[in-house]
């Protein structure tokens, strides 16, 4: 679940070698994704019109227009009177155009919808730059579906398939195949449960639960699919919980496994980062491999500051029988 717009600081530990790179900025940033292009890493994360940042060190960060000024006409449909608080986006670039995927969403109910949009060019001084919404690619409803479309995370297996993973709360996270365009599910469809925790059985439906997980992000690494993913409680300062575990797999439609042997569809997850004395929590995370090395990008809530979410990026480390780790948080 998300919040409203914060005042952020960013803290990045251990990026570069020759010096300490802690830092606060006043940005407002939750749920990050970040992608490089010619030299300029742009930020996007729930926002008014979802957010839009720009760095060119992943160290200073400049506010840009966000990717929808106004709101896409469609999202009243899925929640009335709804004010372009867009949450939790992802971004890829494929096929000569960068494609932004969002949620929209009621809070707390899984009325809901995930939506996309493309452009040639994320420069807005460059010919191809400007979004066009395609719509709704997969929308939720209270008393039919036991899953909840938000948190989108798109990976390709190892053929060039596209899929969605996606979900929070309820039943569990989802992944769904998806067509060639990246606009809409692959048919005939085919779904996966790639990642559930004990659910009270005597909950109703349209109850989110207290099963706590969500945003699944899967990153490819030497033969292995990573699923990282958010368990338990996000966006309340200093009561917040956030923590991210991991499992992989083989095959990018599971079953995932933690360090353990327990299947995460089963309620397995190997802890990545966790709060502590400094930090309520973290989570809510997306992993790249950029500069040479893998990072980590999240938001953690700052017991120094009243709890405020603070976007945190995090080199990850490997051990030697391939399992992700970061450092303490500080």
């Amino acid at each position: 679940m998300k919040h409203l717009t914060y005042s952020i600081a960013i803290l990045m530990i251990g990026l570069l070698p020759s010096r300490s790179l802690a830092q606060a900025i006043d940005i407002r940033v939750h749920d990050p994704v970040v992608i490089e292009a010619n030299g300029l890493y742009h930020l996007f994360c729930t926002g008014m019109g979802i957010a839009h940042f720009t760095s060119t060190d992943l160290e200073n960060w400049e506010e840009a227009d966000p990717v929808f000024p106004e709101k896409p006409a469609w999202t009243d449909e899925v929640v009335p009177e709804f004010r372009n608080h867009i949450w939790a986006p992802d971004i890829l670039f494929h096929n000569g155009q960068y494609y932004i995927y969002y949620s929209v969403s009621a809070f707390a109910k899984n009325t809901s919808a995930i939506g996309v949009a493309t452009t040639k060019s994320l420069d807005p001084d460059d010919e191809g730059y400007g979004w066009t919404d395609h719509g709704i690619v997969i929308q939720s409803h209270p008393n039919r579906d036991l899953w909840n479309a938000i948190d989108p995370n798109i990976v390709f297996d190892d053929e060039g398939v596209p899929w969605m993973s996606f979900g929070s709360f309820w039943d569990g996270l989802k992944l769904v195949r998806m067509a060639p365009s990246l606009l809409e599910i692959a048919e005939p469809q085919e779904w996966h449960t790639i990642a559930r925790r004990e659910r009270s059985f005597e909950l109703s439906d349209k109850n989110p639960g207290d099963a706590a997980l969500e945003a699944p992000f899967i990153f490819k690494k030497d033969g292995w699919y990573y699923q990282f993913l958010s368990w338990d409680l996000c966006c309340r300062g200093a009561n917040s919980t956030y923590k991210v575990v991991v499992g992989r797999s083989k095959n990018v439609e599971g079953p995932y496994f933690d360090r353990e042997g327990k299947n995460l569809f089963h309620g397995g997850g190997s802890l990545v980062v966790e709060g502590n004395e400094n930090w309520y929590g973290a989570g809510h995370c997306s992993v790249y491999h950029f500069k040479e090395e893998d990072y980590m990008f999240m938001h953690a809530y700052d017991a120094k500051d009243e709890g405020r979410p603070k976007l945190m990026v995090k080199k990850i480390r490997w051990s030697d029988d391939g399992w992700p780790y970061v450092r303490r948080l500080n």
